[in-house]
C-alpha cells in the first residue's frame, strides 16, 4: 500500500469527528486534501469551515465548501490537519508547507484537534525533519545566530514567501527531547513569528494510516 492510499484512510477517517451544523477548522498539506475531497461529500452537514492558509481556501472554495473568517466564526469544535512528525505525546512539528501560524492559530482556537498522517509520520523523538520557523524577514540573521547558539543548523527556504509576507528558516540537526520547553523558548526570540513546534497544543487525536488500516492514539 502506497503512502498517499495510507494517508487517504486517516483522512476519510477525520469525518467521524465532524459534527452536523458546525464550523471545521481545516489544516494545509496534502493528507488534508484528502480530507477536503471526503467533507465536499458531506459539505450539506456542515455550516463551512476556517481556513489555514491561501491554498487552502481555494480547495474548499473550488468544492463550494463555505469558507469562514475565524474572527467571525469564534472557537471551533473541530480542527483537522496533518503533521510532518508526530510524536507517542500527540506533540507534532508542522510548517512543511509553510503554514505553521495560521495552521497555529486556528489550532489554539478550537476545542479539539484532530491529526491525520500515514504510519511514517509516528517518531520517537522530534527533530528528524527539519523544524521550521517563521521570521519577520529584518529579524532573519538576528533569529539565524539564536538558534546557531542552540545547536540548530537554520537554512533559509529558497523562494518562499508566506501568505504573511515572512521568511522561513528550516532547523537542521535538533534532537528535540523537551519539546514544550524548546517551544516555549524559541517563542521569546524577537522575530519570531511562530515555531514550527505543536507540543504546547498537541493533537487530542491522531489518526495514523497503516496497511492495516487506520490506527488511533489519543491524549
Amino acid at each position: 500500500m502506497s503512502g498517499d492510499e495510507m494517508k487517504k484512510r486517516a483522512a476519510e477517517a477525520a469525518l467521524e469527528y465532524v459534527e452536523d451544523d458546525t464550523v471545521v477548522g481545516v489544516g494545509t498539506g496534502s493528507t488534508v486534501n484528502y480530507f477536503i475531497e471526503a467533507l465536499a461529500r458531506i459539505k450539506h452537514r456542515i455550516e463551512g469551515a476556517v481556513s489555514s492558509s491561501e491554498a487552502t481556501t481555494q480547495r474548499l472554495k473550488a468544492c463550494k465548501i463555505p469558507v469562514l473568517d475565524l474572527n467571525a466564526a469564534g472557537p471551533l469544535p473541530l480542527y483537522v490537519d496533518g503533521a510532518d512528525e508526530a510524536n507517542r505525546q500527540l506533540q507534532l512539528i508542522k510548517g512543511g508547507g509553510g503554514a505553521l501560524t495560521r495552521e497555529k492559530i486556528v489550532a489554539a482556537a478550537s476545542e479539539r484537534f484532530v491529526c491525520i498522517a500515514d504510519q511514517s509520520k509516528l517518531v520517537d523523538v522530534l527533530g528528524a525533519f527539519p523544524l521550521p520557523v517563521e521570521v519577520i524577514p529584518m529579524a532573519r540573521s538576528h533569529v539565524g545566530r539564536a538558534l546557531l547558539n542552540r545547536g540548530g543548523q537554520p537554512v533559509l527556504r529558497e523562494n518562499f514567501v508566506t501568505d504573511n509576507g515572512n521568511l522561513i528558516l528550516d532547523v537542521y540537526n535538533l534532537q528535540i527531547l523537551e519539546p514544550a520547553k524548546l517551544e516555549a523558548e524559541l517563542n521569546n526570540i524577537a522575530g519570531i513569528v511562530a515555531v514550527g513546534l505543536f507540543a504546547l497544543r498537541p493533537a487530542d487525536v491522531l489518526l495514523l494510516g497503516t496497511v492495516d488500516g487506520v490506527r488511533t492514539m489519543r491524549l
